[in-house]
């Protein structure tokens, strides 16, 4: 097959609408036409022969296939919780819940950001010396390869070491991860490490892995629900949980090979792609609004293929400083770009104040950044004029 060139030539290959520019990448994903036709491919082969396939074609050779491709993208080697105040809102909501059901202690790491990756890693042992100084046990600590909102980059590998050295246990949250940078397994040793594929490793929705280093995958006794093979090797407990549908694990890796840029290939063109195009177009963006792109002195932040853009807007004179009323203009806002100006970012309101969190991704350009910032614009100016109330 033919190569493919990041940019306007990678657009054609998607299935967007026409005119629908997708800044938005980073929420729900979205997959080539050629990964859709593979996708419908083995949907067809299933419902032909369902047990046939399901019980024998899948299990016994598609399954392993497909978990040897995603460990090689990952390299992959064969009683207080501590986390951090941007974390994802699901797992501080199970955080919540284990507090509330088990006698375990959630210790919450706080910060606003921009900060220097120094900071945040001397705060992270910090906490858990005092932890242990006040005869508390720091069992885990959880925390982000790139946070969600904003869209930042943690020094996550730092963040491992760190653990290793104080004998805590490291659960990863990589759901912006694999396809966007490339987490190297064997050498980052975490102890639980999971990504979402669907984001970016364009893959149909559903699909995701679950790392943990032979040493610990005693801790997982059940998938959730219990598998039909509990009790056996972990490997085979997660190989069927029922009647999901499997196939779109089947579908990841090889189109990514025919992506190209300047002369380079596959994962490479792709993420570099990626992170040159989220650093130059949120500079427009911010450029554009009069406003500044969310990054420390040290430039980590922004070492992703997110970018968050801060609004031209004036926090208190819109709120008086009530929160309920800001997020009520940021997701007014988000719908108008999204419904009416046929543009996908997300806008969050952080630190008082509101920002759009931009993806880039293969098929958009700078042209798509410029448009969503001037559409944003005109945005702003309709949210001073109060239209979000009507």
């Amino acid at each position: 097959m033919s190569n493919i060139e990041c940019g306007r030539q990678a657009a054609k290959h998607f299935a967007l609408g026409e005119g629908y520019r997708n800044l938005n990448h980073g929420s729900y994903g979205t997959y080539p036409t050629a990964i859709r036709d593979v996708l419908r491919h083995y949907q067809e082969r299933i419902e032909a022969r369902p047990d046939a396939f399901t019980r024998y074609e899948y299990r016994e050779g598609l399954l392993d296939q497909s978990r040897a491709a995603i460990a090689k993208c990952v390299n992959a080697p064969g009683d207080c919780i501590i986390s951090f105040s941007t974390i994802y809102g699901a797992f501080a909501n199970t955080l919540t819940y284990l507090s509330e059901t088990t006698p375990v202690g959630i210790k919450q790491i706080n910060y606003t950001l921009p900060l220097e990756d120094d900071q945040l890693c001397d705060a992270f042992e910090d906490t858990i010396k005092a932890l242990k100084s006040s005869g508390k046990t720091p069992r885990v600590a959880i925390f982000d390869t790139i946070n969600t909102l904003p869209g930042v980059r943690m020094p996550f590998e730092r963040l491992i070491n760190i653990c290793k050295t104080h004998d805590v246990l490291s659960a990863v949250d990589g759901a912006h991860g694999v396809g966007m940078i490339p987490p190297n397994l064997a050498a980052l040793d975490p102890d639980f490490f999971a990504s979402n594929c669907h984001k970016w490793l364009y893959t149909p929705r559903g699909s995701a892995l679950l790392y943990m280093p032979k040493r610990n995958q005693h801790l997982l006794r059940a998938t959730f629900p219990t598998s039909f093979a509990f009790g056996s090797t972990f490997a085979a407990n997660f190989a069927s949980i029922g009647t999901l549908d499997e196939k779109p694990y089947l579908t990841a890796l090889e189109w990514r090979q025919r992506i190209t840029r300047e002369g380079k290939s596959g994962e490479e063109a792709i993420m570099g792609y990626m992170a040159s195009l989220a650093r130059r177009g949120g500079r427009a963006v911010a450029s554009l609004l009069g406003t500044e792109v969310l990054e420390n002195a040290g430039n980590t932040l922004g070492e992703c293929s997110l970018t968050n853009v801060r609004l031209p807007l004036d926090f208190h004179f819109s709120t008086g400083g009530d929160t309920s009323v800001a997020e009520k203009i940021g997701q007014w806002m988000m719908r108008t770009m999204i419904l009416d100006c046929e543009t996908a970012v997300n806008v969050i309101v952080y630190a008082n104040a509101w920002w759009v969190r931009l993806s880039s991704q293969i098929y958009l350009t700078m042209d798509d950044f410029e448009y969503a910032g001037q559409m944003l614009q005109q945005v702003c100016l309709r949210a001073e004029r109060g239209d979000w109330k009507h």
